[in-house]
């Protein structure tokens, strides 16, 4: 009985570098070939967009796309001699913009087919580019019909129905789906209901790696006709899954993995989009303002995981406000991940700031000004550093701060990316423990291995920006805080809905009243992971001048 392989190639696309991509799609051919049994056929199947990788945005405006396009696709037939290739590519054609996959089989094209559902939602505007598709794709390959679609189209109906109609017996499908927190789940759910109605298997094959906000967590797989899961890339790392089939579509090599934790997928995606940020843009490496605090920590944390530790420059910046316990606990952080630490007091900056703006402040009281005014003299420390070592400065906000607007412009706002600025606050203090936990295990010993101190964890946060300052002198506890952020941001209830779940009317009006007036701090801030399903960036565009009443 004939078997043949398909090979899901999960690929690290770069946005923009179709040569290198090409480059890419050629490796992994190669590979794919080289661990191929003789005897078998092959399949090598790419994610959506992979030529340009995704999202191109606006690049794919640019006049020479077409002509670039057209010069890789002739490299691309090449590489499918003995074995038939599935790409996917922007296409120009009668004055209109497509989203298209194509198939190479031996040096010819033997089927393109066009996106048919173009996402509009969330981080998606693909209804600003493309041209939607109207046409079912089916094509033969071994004396059987496989039915191709691209990424949205499986989250519809008609594209699986229609494929199956006009004669398909396995789906293949390319993506470009990016993480948040059980996105995976639900991928899985959605092929196996589609798989078991119409009783055909599904190849699923995403890409993987971090796009500005957008990380995209890989997790390729493939489901057969009874809707079970049965093989499965990593998530978070380039791979090529490899799975075999027999003459009747059954799978007889099945890879099966255990889907990762919540708390460790959402903390690998962090991982990923810093390390991908650093690397895709040629930054030398990280520094960042060390507090002593669990944001800064976790950020170091995250860092550190990403790039390696010789990349990374922690810096305390002290003031007479900060603590001994910070100033202890920052050393503690910096020592237990062997970075670079340095101690840079403000107060000298500070002064002289005070001292040029005596006259403007003259018989006007000490107020938030103050406190704002230290934490620009961090900003400007760490641009500093920044411009002079290559070093790309990150942040360590987190969303229930930046979604209040309890942040500084032009202090510690300052910064090329942000970890955190898609994770709440009672995630981080999650987060932390996690890390902890790992920290425990590579060590090796019942003994816990502390990279975030446990007081840090547990103490009350504060900017240390005033005497005695806590975050909840100005704000809700954070339970409460991130519930009704959750309702209003991801959930987009109303006022009067909020406080029907039970929440004091003056915490839901004045958190809502926060939100909606600080918008334009965060239209100024840097790009950062995204892990929920609005998050602040692509998926939530409000507008800054704005007269609408909260309320129901």
């Amino acid at each position: 009985m004939q078997q043949f392989s398909i090979v899901l190639a999960q690929v690290n696309f770069k946005v923009g570098d179709i040569d290198g991509n090409l480059e890419r799609i050629s490796s992994a051919i190669a590979e794919a070939k080289a661990n191929n049994d003789a005897d078998k056929a092959l399949m090598v199947v790419f994610s959506e967009l992979g030529l340009i990788g995704y999202p191109p945005e606006d690049l794919l405006l640019r006049p020479s796309l077409q002509h670039r396009i057209e010069t890789a696709l002739q490299h691309v037939s090449s590489l499918s001699e003995n074995i038939t290739v599935v790409v996917g590519y922007p296409w120009r054609e009668q004055g209109q913009l497509f989203n298209m996959a194509g198939v190479w089989q031996s040096g010819e094209q033997v089927a393109q087919y066009a996106k048919r559902c173009l996402p509009n939602y969330q981080v998606f505007d693909e209804q600003r580019y493309f041209t939607t598709g109207d046409d079912v794709c089916v094509f033969e390959w071994l004396g059987h019909k496989v039915g191709l679609t691209i990424c949205e189209d499986v989250w519809h109906e008609h594209p699986i129905a229609e494929s199956k109609a006009a004669g398909a017996e396995l789906i293949v499908n390319i993506n470009a789906s990016p993480f948040h927190a059980g996105k995976l789940q639900q991928r899985h759910k959605l092929l196996a209901n589609h798989a078991k109605r119409h009783k055909l298997p599904i190849v699923y094959v995403n890409q993987v790696g971090g796009q500005d906000e957008l990380v995209f967590d890989g997790a390729s797989f493939v489901v057969d006709a009874n809707g079970e899961v049965v093989a499965c890339a990593p998530e978070h790392e380039s791979a090529l899954l490899r799975v075999e089939f027999d003459a009747s579509l059954q799978v007889q090599s099945e890879h099966k993995l255990l889907a990762k934790p919540e708390l460790a997928s959402i903390y690998d995606t962090l991982v990923l989009g810093v390390r991908d940020y650093i690397e895709k843009n040629g930054f030398k490496g990280i520094v960042l303002g060390l507090s002593g605090g669990i944001d800064s920590a976790l950020t170091l944390a995250i860092a550190v995981d990403a790039i390696g530790k010789d990349r990374v420059e922690a810096v305390m910046m002290p003031f007479k406000y900060t603590s001994s316990m910070s100033m202890e606990d920052a050393k503690l952080e910096a020592d237990a991940l062997g970075v670079s630490y340095k101690i840079l007091p403000i107060e000298p900056m500070y002064d002289a700031f005070m001292l040029a703006l005596k006259d403007e402040f003259s018989g006007l009281a000490a107020d938030t000004t103050e406190e704002n005014l230290q934490a620009r003299c961090r900003g400007v420390m760490l641009m500093a550093i920044s411009n002079k070592k290559g070093y790309m400065v990150i942040t360590t906000g987190n969303k229930s701060e930046m979604a209040v607007g309890y942040a500084t412009l032009y202090g510690d706002m300052v910064g090329g990316y942000s970890a955190l600025k898609d994770v709440y606050k009672t995630i981080v203090f999650q987060l932390s423990r996690y890390r902890n936990e790992i920290a425990a295990e590579q060590g090796g010993s019942d003994e816990v291995t502390e990279i975030i101190p446990e007081r840090v964890i547990t103490r009350p946060p504060s900017a240390e920006l005033a005497p005695d300052q806590v975050d909840e002198d100005s704000l809700p506890p954070y339970d409460i805080l991130d519930q009704i952020l959750e309702y209003y941001i991801e959930g987009d209830m109303s006022v009067d809905g909020i406080i029907a779940k039970g929440f004091a009317s003056e915490d839901v009006t004045r958190v809502t009243r926060l939100v909606d007036l600080s918008e334009y701090k965060r239209r100024q801030a840097p790009v950062g992971v995204r892990i929920t399903s609005r998050g602040f960036g692509r998926d939530r565009r409000y507008p800054i001048t704005n007269g609408w009443k909260a309320g129901s």
